[in-house]
């Protein structure tokens, strides 16, 4: 997920991973701002990990330690975010 921080104009970005068989929930596996989000991004680019825009989650989700899980609140944001994932992963895969 990524977007230009409305703060400062630098770019954020938020990994996230879940594995269904261990973790309840998502977790944050990576986040920051500027050059670290620069960084993210670019291996989530050479890995053919899809991107979600929206800053107002990313906000939000900085704020949480990383491997932490997204808190209850942030279950729907979020939950539109993995279908996201998993849908351009299946259109992926068919390619």
């Amino acid at each position: 997920m990524n977007l230009n921080s409305k703060k400062d104009d630098k770019k954020i970005a938020i990994a996230l991973k879940y594995d269904q068989a261990s973790d309840t929930a998502p977790k944050i596996s990576a986040k920051g701002r500027g050059v670290i989000a620069e960084r993210i991004l670019e291996l989530a680019e050479k890995n053919n990990i899809p991107f979600y825009k929206d800053g107002d989650l990313c906000e939000l989700l900085l704020k949480i330690d990383e491997a932490s899980e997204i808190p209850v609140e942030l279950y729907g944001a979020v939950a539109k975010v993995m279908a996201f994932v998993y849908r351009a992963n299946k259109n992926y895969i068919k390619k």
